[in-house]
């Protein structure tokens, strides 16, 4: 086997596949300054929400111009939402905003390219959250089980309507009921679908490393700290207010070395969401919602590690595309169990002669919901 390649820079730690992937990455670390606000430039970045303007959001989209616009690119895009304290700075959704103004850069980028992705508005306010959010005042929490069946709900009707590659762009620490709601669904329909999660922040970790180049970051990647308020100061400052900053730092109870952080910039042994109890609940610890230093929040930090996400979601997206043009999906028989024959009417164009909806399949397999 060929030894595998990769594209250094002058950090040790920071390195990137020698792929298409890695040389987008490796573009946008090496572009300069100028380069990068023509970047954000050519996304609209920053831009007002699009949640409340038409002909944006598929809900907000007439639906005659919804269903042409599917017909020509049927990859959608969807938010992650949550509600959870942020520190007094930071608004309460700024997880849900940071996906939202992101996709919405997406889809203003590819009507420019003349094969505008679809945006659905989140389908989640609320989500789940890790045992140590528990008792904040301003972080709501829903059951695991409710996230994650109103999840495969959501993309078993985007399915039936065609939307058949279906992209979760994430910021909040519950990435596992994501990814277990992907697997249900898969298991739970068996229908030949492009379906995935991204943990946005994690897609471009190296961008979010701490360096000595003009306008880094000066600490890790982590909750409601540096990054995020940079991020937040950069995509939409309206809801963001520095007079009100505090910064806290939290209580571990081990020698660090054992749990990463959010982006997982040590490549130590966990995640950081793989245990609990090594450290106090944010409510004893850091009651101020934050965890570490968003006083040193500044949008120009943010510009590069935004750059690069954007081009990633645009690469991600270009690679569906060519792989598969709108109105197809991988082989049934080769992505499912289920007979060919029985998926060929849900295949269809909705609402045409011979189709049939998602919820006509026959239940199969063991993991059908009692």
């Amino acid at each position: 086997m060929e030894k595998k390649k990769w594209l250094t820079t002058e950090y040790p730690e920071i390195f990137f596949e020698d792929n298409e992937v890695g040389r987008m990455k490796k573009e946008v670390w090496d572009a300069s300054d100028e380069e990068i606000d023509k970047i954000l430039a050519d996304y609209d970045i920053p831009s007002p929400s699009e949640t409340g303007l038409g002909y944006t959001y598929i809900q907000n989209t007439p639906r005659a111009v919804a269903i042409e616009k599917r017909r020509k690119n049927d990859i959608i895009f969807v938010p992650i939402g949550v509600t959870e304290n942020h520190g007094m700075h930071n608004n309460t959704g700024l997880d849900t905003f940071m996906c939202t103004q992101l996709i919405e850069g997406v889809r203003r980028f590819t009507a420019k390219q003349g094969h505008e992705c679809n945006i659905t508005l989140p389908p989640l306010n609320f989500g789940n959250h890790p045992h140590h959010h528990l008792g904040m005042a301003g972080t709501v929490i829903v059951p695991a089980e409710v996230v994650q069946e109103a999840l495969i709900y959501v993309m078993a009707g985007l399915w039936d309507d065609g939307y058949r590659k279906i992209i979760l762009v994430n910021n909040h620490g519950h990435l596992w009921n994501l990814e277990w709601a992907i697997q249900e669904f898969m298991k739970r329909f068996q229908v030949p679908a492009i379906v995935r999660v991204i943990d946005w922040h994690r897609a471009i970790r190296e961008f979010f490393f701490v360096t000595d180049r003009a306008n880094s970051l000066e600490s890790n990647f982590i909750h409601a700290a540096e990054a995020e308020t940079s991020v937040a100061q950069l995509l939409f400052p309206w809801m963001i207010d520095m007079q009100y900053v505090q910064d806290a730092q939290p209580q571990g109870f081990l020698p660090e070395g054992h749990f990463d952080l959010s982006v997982d910039p040590y490549r130590r042994p966990s995640r950081w969401s793989e245990g609990e109890g090594h450290f106090a609940i944010e409510r004893y610890a850091t009651p101020e919602g934050v965890v570490g230093t968003p006083s040193k929040g500044r949008a120009e930090k943010a510009k590069r590690p935004i750059a690069a996400i954007l081009k990633y979601l645009t690469l991600l997206h270009d690679h569906i595309r060519e792989a598969f043009p709108p109105g197809t999906v991988p082989d049934a028989e080769k992505v499912t169990l289920r007979d060919p024959k029985e998926i060929a009417p849900c295949l269809k164009e909705p609402m045409s002669p011979g189709w049939k909806s998602i919820h006509e399949l026959s239940k199969i397999g063991v993991f059908e919901k009692l």
